[in-house]
């Protein structure tokens, strides 16, 4: 017979500790667990969010109850928005008795993405974070997309004969928002001042069309951040942002960065 389960074990996490040196961030780090993703359209996405789960820990305790973040994660389907991420941290904080808490989710969103010409339609994927804080009571919310995209250089074009080098470049954006924006709006403000956007598959006559459009819409990796910047500036939704850009050289063995935060 099995034996019965000891409920007078000492819990050694919740003793007191003497140091006197409260913690930041404690909690669990790379959990993988299966969400929904409410899409703009309505509908949702399947798929699979690496979870990080932090709250803060006050001088006096020795520890942090770290099986309460698993049991939150497991006790329903999760489905996650912007709308939502932070009732998740509401119920972290207070099942941790937590003055502030923190939790990052990134995972794979796909949208399917219609040929520029032949409109044919694909997948294309972008990886995607949501980051939320929690502190006495004041949410902070950030979605962070990393966005692929072409990009072609002004100097090649205009100095050689016969055509100019280009290169697959991620673009980064961290934003904070006055209210709600989806992954798409987004997505879409980026993929607009890129030279060209990627497609999951392209037709003959879609590939003649990126490549021209590329090729009439040159940007240096300073053009690109910049030119982002501005369309975040015009958008009254966003309070603050971070672009970055990383073009994979073609013709170097580095790459080019820069970076731009809002004031």
């Amino acid at each position: 017979m099995n034996s019965p389960v000891n409920l007078s074990i000492l819990d050694v996490q919740n003793l007191a500790d003497t140091r006197q040196i409260a913690i930041d961030r404690v909690g669990i780090k790379a959990i993988r667990h299966p969400v929904t993703v409410k899409e703009k359209t309505g509908a949702v996405q399947r798929t699979v969010a690496m979870f990080n789960m932090y709250v803060h820990l006050p001088q006096h305790l020795k520890g942090t109850h770290m099986s309460r973040f698993i049991e939150i994660l497991n006790e329903n389907e999760i489905e996650v928005s912007v709308e939502n991420i932070q009732a998740i941290l509401n119920e972290v904080a207070n099942r941790l008795e937590a003055e502030s808490g923190h939790i990052e989710m990134t995972f794979p969103y796909f949208i399917n993405k219609s040929a520029p010409v032949s409109g044919v339609k694909s997948l294309l994927d972008y990886e995607v974070s949501f980051i939320c804080e929690i502190k006495h009571g004041q949410h902070d919310i950030k979605v962070k997309v990393l966005i692929p995209v072409t990009s072609l250089c002004p100097c090649s074009k205009k100095i050689s004969a016969y055509g100019a080098h280009n290169q697959r470049s991620h673009v980064t954006v961290t934003v904070s928002m006055q209210e709600l924006m989806w992954i798409e709006d987004i997505i879409a403000m980026v993929e607009a001042q890129a030279s060209s956007e990627l497609y999951g598959l392209l037709k003959r006559p879609d590939e003649k069309y990126v490549t021209e459009r590329a090729y009439d819409n040159p940007k240096f990796v300073e053009d690109m951040v910049r030119d982002i910047a501005g369309a975040f500036n015009r958008e009254p939704r966003i309070k603050h942002y971070i672009v970055e850009c990383e073009n994979f050289e073609s013709i170097h063995n580095h790459s080019a960065y820069a970076c731009i935060y809002s004031e």
